[in-house]
């Protein structure tokens, strides 16, 4: 089987390399979670490789995105309880059980097992809700995890959770950074992290940079965590968490 991206697209061929942050359990202090992040091969920011994405090797970039960081992941992980966290672009993935191919021989080449792989995928890009549907739930059958990035800043929001329930949802950091100043943010955090234990979905708030922040989030009854208080993303790297991750 093959799709539109395999046949028509173009090569992706400039390299490039990841780095990972953590996604911290506050109950362990120990990392949940590393997501995957695009880096120069000397470091550089992502944005150095993404301008050099356009829609005719968007698939061809997603391919190597997902196979770098599980290769590279393989490497540096330790704990088998540890997930490895990988973005997707929806609008890259034409039929769901074709374009994964790639993945599954990366990752049984390996060895980095299924369940410990988490998709995530943003809200800030535009697509067909049927299409993304058909996307996640293909993965969720596969034995993959999904999570939904910058949750409340995005197109689908609340009409996707209604259809579809991924294992996390990830809060957008525009509404966790000054949430201890902010009574507004408290309350829309408040509300929707209620929602989700409702429907079973783990919560991640993302961005937190400040002690307050967290503090208050735990508080709040939040347990994963990231941001650059308590580890900013290492090139090729799994660093541990900071210590002050510990409640």
């Amino acid at each position: 089987m093959s799709c539109a991206g395999c046949r028509d697209g173009e090569a992706f061929d400039l390299p490039f390399s990841m780095a990972f942050q953590p996604i911290v359990d506050m109950g362990t202090g120990q990392a949940f979670a590393y997501e995957a992040l695009v880096r120069g091969l000397n470091g550089e920011g992502a944005g150095t490789i993404l301008s050099q994405v356009t829609d005719a090797n968007r698939y061809a970039f997603d391919q190597r995105c997902r196979t770098k960081a599980i290769e590279l992941a393989a490497g540096l992980r330790r704990d088998p309880a540890t997930n490895l966290s990988i973005n997707f672009m929806p609008n890259a993935v034409y039929e769901p059980r074709a374009c994964i191919r790639m993945t599954l021989a990366a990752a049984a080449r390996v060895g980095f097992p299924l369940d410990r792989i988490i998709f995530e995928f943003t809200e800030s890009e535009r697509v067909d809700i049927d299409h993304l549907l058909n996307i996640l739930r293909t993965y969720k059958d596969m034995g993959f995890k999904t999570a939904i990035d910058d949750f409340g800043a995005g197109y689908s929001g609340l009409d996707l959770l209604a259809h579809f329930q991924p294992d996390i949802v990830k809060l957008d950091m525009d509404l966790i950074r000054g949430i201890d100043t902010n009574s507004a943010k408290q309350i829309v955090v408040k509300h929707t992290l209620a929602m989700l234990s409702d429907f079973g979905i783990k919560a991640v708030c993302e961005g937190v940079e400040t002690p307050a922040e967290m503090a208050l989030l735990q508080d709040m009854g939040v347990t994963l965590i990231q941001g650059y208080l308590l580890g900013r993303p290492t090139f090729e790297t799994f660093a541990p968490p900071r210590l002050l991750a510990v409640a």
